[in-house]
């Protein structure tokens, strides 16, 4: 009755301030003590248990006609041919199922539906509609910022001007999606750093109810550079995700026990780009992937919430610009001439 009362006190608060029904702090407090780091592990030791052979067709149909997973486009869509869950789960497509964009410098990572887009103003930014989460506290401190700024949105930037903008896009797969996730552009990922947090569902209707969601979940965060300034690059790991998986980087090792420290820093090689298009990993089971990235106030998303996005669609444009044709090597000089006025300003 107490725990009764106390909700509905909090939700006639939140009414009152036409704020959305979201979690007390309690609540979240309540909710992050569940075992689901636990079941987590638990879940990726089963899935990746070899399923016999003759209960493949079975399982995996089952799972297919409860998450309508489309087998068309599966590399090979013989339900025998994956040995595990978890094989099942990471299944390759065929090469053309995905075709990428040729007409855009940025294009969808990942096959998914939108929960979020647009600029990101403040150091609070939206995870879905009316519920935000802190820039810091889901980047980490701005350590690679030599600028003398206050405000976090200008120490992310590279180019610290009013014609540039911090922009978020956020992308959620479910179950049944495809669970590898590609670049969405050329870049350069200079920093990655694993937050091992809480490993909570991440569905629209718990990221619309626990505020800050992104920051508390254990997430692999890869910071670099684009054509156009500052680019990053985050998968966010959930409830039953048996680990998140980076092609570049064999040393992340996700959902293990919890470490003391806040998040562990790794400097990645000097050389290392990835192109658009690009295969970077993928999730043992479905999560988010999130975009932060700096663009000329120009650019304008192709997007509303909910819509359903595939690897390699087009997801926004230069309003007024004309987007240039540049060789990948004509768009890696433009980023390292970035790197070079950095060193300029010191």
């Amino acid at each position: 009755m107490v725990v009764a009362a106390k909700w509905h006190l909090h939700n006639r608060e939140l009414d009152k301030k036409g704020l959305p029904r979201t979690a007390a702090k309690w609540q979240a407090k309540m909710y992050c003590s569940l075992p689901l780091r636990l079941m987590s592990r638990a879940f990726g030791w089963m899935a990746d248990r070899k399923v016999p052979k003759p209960a493949r067709p079975m399982v995996y149909g089952l799972y297919s006609n409860t998450f309508g997973v489309k087998m068309e486009e599966a590399a090979a869509a013989d339900f025998k041919e994956y040995k595990s869950l978890g094989e099942f789960f990471t299944r390759p497509l065929k090469e053309d199922a995905r075709p990428i964009d040729p007409k855009t410098c940025f294009v969808s990572p990942c096959d998914g539906r939108i929960l979020h887009f647009g600029a990101a103003n403040s150091n609070l930014i939206e995870q879905v509609k009316g519920v935000s989460y802190s820039l810091e506290a889901f980047l980490g401190p701005p350590s690679w910022c030599k600028k003398d700024a206050t405000d976090m949105v200008e120490k992310v930037k590279k180019k610290p001007s009013p014609d540039s903008v911090l922009y978020q896009c956020v992308i959620y797969l479910a179950p049944g999606d495809y669970h590898r996730f590609h670049s969405p552009a050329l870049w350069k990922p200079e920093l990655r750093r694993h937050f091992s947090g809480e490993l909570l569902s991440v569905s629209p209707k718990i990221a619309g109810w626990i505020p800050g969601l992104f920051c508390l979940n254990e997430r692999a965060v890869y910071i670099g550079k684009w054509k156009h300034g500052f680019f990053s690059y985050t998968a966010v790991g959930a409830t039953n995700v048996g680990s998140v998986e980076i092609f570049m980087d064999e040393k992340l090792k996700t959902n293990k026990c919890r470490k003391k420290k806040t998040f562990d820093e790794l400097e990645l090689p000097n050389d290392k780009y990835l192109e658009k298009g690009e295969l970077v990993g993928q999730f043992r089971m479905g999560s988010t992937i999130v975009l932060i990235f700096e663009a000329p106030k120009e650019f304008k998303f192709n997007l509303f919430p909910g819509q359903r996005v595939k690897v390699g669609e087009k997801l926004g444009t230069f309003e007024g610009i004309e987007e240039q044709e540049e060789t990948p090597e004509e768009v890696k000089r433009v980023i390292e001439s970035l790197c070079d006025s950095e060193v300029t300003a010191l």
